[in-house]
C-alpha cells in the first residue's frame, strides 16, 4: 500500500476511516466545479431535497441538492434537461459513494433525449399522424378489454384492480410484453399489431407506470407511434405520470394520465350503467301506462258504440290480487317498521329517565301519527281496491248477458260476431246468464245497415 500524509503504511483502517479520508481529499481538492450534462433520474424527496443523476454520453454522476439551495432555482428542473451546476465533489461515506453536492443550476439547453423527442414529435404531426379525424371511438360498453404492458409492471395491478371494481362485466386479456430497455419499442409494436389481428377484444390499454425519460423512452420511438395508428383496434395510453407525455401518447386514440385512469376511460362504471338501466325501465313502464291507458279509453269507446260482450279478462283479477297482497305486506312492514321505532324509544326512555317525560310525549306523537298513518294509508289502498273493483265489473261479460243478451260460439269455441261467418245447417252454443243451449241455423240474416256502418 503506498504510504499516504494521512496514514503509515503500517495502519489498517476501517471501513468508516477510509471513506473519511477519501471525502476529506476529495472535498480539498475539487471544493467547487462547475459541470455540465443532462438530469436523470431525479427524485424530489418529501424533505424537499433533490437527487438525480448528471451524465452526458459516456459516463454519470451522482447527486443532491439539498432543499436550502433548490429554493433559489428559478425554474422547474425535469429529466432530459440540459444544465450547469456548480458544486463540491464529495463522498457519501455511509456507502462509500461519490457524489457532487450542487450549490446552484442554470440551464444549459433542453437535453439530447428531449431535443429528439421534440423533433420526432413535429415530424409526426406535420404528417398528420396525430389528426383528430384520425381518431378511433372508444365502445360504449366493451365485453372484452387488452392490456398491453409487462407482467411485472405495477400498472397491470393498477388496471385489473380498477376494471375488476369498475368494470366485472367485461372480459380482460393480457398481452405481456417489456415496457422499457433495448428492443422494447419494436417489442410493444409487435405486439400491438398481434393484438389487432387476433381481434379478441374490442379496445386496447397501453399502460405503464412512471419512470425516468430513459425508462418511458420505449414509448417515444417512431415504431410505436405508428403500430398505435395502423392497430384496428382503439388504442387507450397511461404512460406514467399526468405530467409525463410521450409520443405514444399524441398517437393515441384516447389518452390517460395515468394507468389506472386509463381503465376508467375504457370502461363505463358498473353503478352508473345500473342507474342508466333503471332510468330506461322506468320510462318504458311510465311510456307503457300511458299506452295501456290510451288503448282503454278506446276499448272503452268500442264497448259502447258495438255494444257486445267480451271474454273475461283474467289479468286485471290477477292484478287485483296482487294490490291486494302488495297492500298487506306494505302494512305489516310499516307496522313492523313503527314498532321497531317505538321499541327503540322505549329503550332510550330507561336509559335516560331524566327525559323521561318528554321521550313519554313523544312517543305519543309518534303512536298518534302511526295511527293515523296506518288509518290514511289503508284508506287510500281501500280506495284504490274499490275502484279497480269497479273497473273489472264493468268489463264482465256476465253483466251483459244478465240483461238478456247471449254470447254465440261456433263448434270451434269461436266467438260469433258476424253472421258472414255462419251458414245454414251449423251448430252452435248459446251460453246465456245462467246456462246454455245447443242450436243449429236454420237461415242466416243480412246484417242491418246501420249496423254495418257501426262495424
Amino acid at each position: 500500500m503506498p504510504s499516504s500524509p494521512l496514514f503509515a503504511e503500517r495502519d489498517t483502517l476501517t471501513v468508516s476511516a477510509l471513506n473519511r479520508a477519501v471525502a476529506a481529499l476529495l472535498a480539498r481538492a475539487l471544493p467547487s466545479v462547475r459541470v455540465a450534462g443532462e438530469i436523470g433520474n431525479l427524485t424530489r424527496a418529501a424533505s424537499g431535497h433533490w437527487y438525480f443523476t448528471l451524465k452526458d454520453e459516456t459516463a454519470q454522476v451522482r447527486c443532491v441538492m439539498f432543499r436550502g439551495r433548490n429554493a433559489l432555482v428559478d425554474f422547474a428542473p425535469r429529466e432530459g434537461d440540459a444544465v450547469e451546476v456548480r458544486a463540491s465533489a464529495g463522498l457519501y461515506e455511509p456507502r462509500g459513494e461519490f457524489q457532487l453536492t450542487v450549490e446552484s443550476m442554470q440551464r444549459a439547453g433542453r437535453g439530447r433525449l428531449f431535443e429528439e423527442f421534440l423533433r420526432l414529435q413535429a415530424r409526426l404531426a406535420a404528417e398528420g399522424l396525430f389528426d383528430e379525424a384520425r381518431k378511433r371511438p372508444l365502445p360504449r360498453l366493451p365485453r372484452a378489454i387488452g392490456i398491453v404492458t409487462s407482467l411485472q409492471a405495477a400498472a397491470l395491478r393498477d388496471v385489473a384492480t380498477a376494471l375488476a371494481r369498475r368494470a366485472p362485466y367485461a372480459r380482460l386479456i393480457v398481452y405481456p410484453v417489456p415496457v422499457q430497455g433495448e428492443g422494447a419499442g419494436d417489442r410493444i409494436a409487435a405486439m400491438l399489431a398481434t393484438a389487432g389481428s387476433r381481434r379478441e377484444v374490442e379496445v386496447l390499454l397501453l399502460v405503464r407506470g412512471g419512470g425516468s425519460i430513459e425508462d418511458l423512452w420505449a414509448f417515444n420511438e417512431e415504431v410505436v407511434a405508428r403500430a398505435i395508428r395502423a392497430c384496428p383496434l382503439p388504442v387507450v395510453v397511461g404512460v406514467g405520470h399526468e405530467s409525463d407525455f410521450t409520443i405514444a401518447d399524441f398517437a393515441a386514440d384516447l389518452r390517460a394520465p395515468t394507468p389506472t385512469a386509463a381503465a376508467e376511460l375504457a370502461a363505463p362504471e358498473r353503478g352508473a350503467l345500473q342507474a342508466t338501466l333503471a332510468a330506461a325501465v322506468r320510462g318504458l313502464r311510465r311510456q307503457a301506462r300511458i299506452a295501456l291507458q290510451r288503448w282503454q279509453q278506446r276499448l272503452d269507446y268500442a264497448l259502447r258504440v258495438v255494444q257486445r260482450p267480451r271474454l273475461p279478462l283474467a289479468a286485471p283479477r290477477v292484478r287485483i290480487d296482487a294490490l291486494r297482497e302488495r297492500l298487506r305486506a306494505a302494512l305489516r312492514l310499516r307496522s313492523t317498521r313503527r314498532a321497531a321505532a317505538v321499541a327503540e324509544l322505549r329503550l332510550r326512555l330507561r336509559q335516560r329517565p331524566p327525559d323521561a317525560e318528554r321521550a313519554a310525549a313523544a312517543l305519543a306523537a309518534l303512536a298518534t301519527r302511526l295511527a293515523a298513518a296506518a288509518r290514511q294509508q289503508s284508506g287510500e289502498r281501500r280506495e284504490r281496491l274499490w275502484r279497480a273493483r269497479q273497473a273489472l265489473a264493468h268489463l264482465d261479460p256476465t253483466a251483459v248477458l244478465q240483461r238478456g243478451y247471449a254470447l254465440v260460439t261456433d263448434s270451434a269455441g269461436a266467438i260469433v260476431a258476424d253472421a258472414d261467418r255462419l251458414r245454414c245447417g251449423d251448430a252452435v252454443t248459446l251460453h246465456l246468464a245462467r246456462g246454455g243451449a245447443q242450436a243449429r241455423i236454420e237461415r242466416v240474416l243480412a246484417p242491418k245497415p246501420d249496423a254495418a256502418q257501426g262495424r
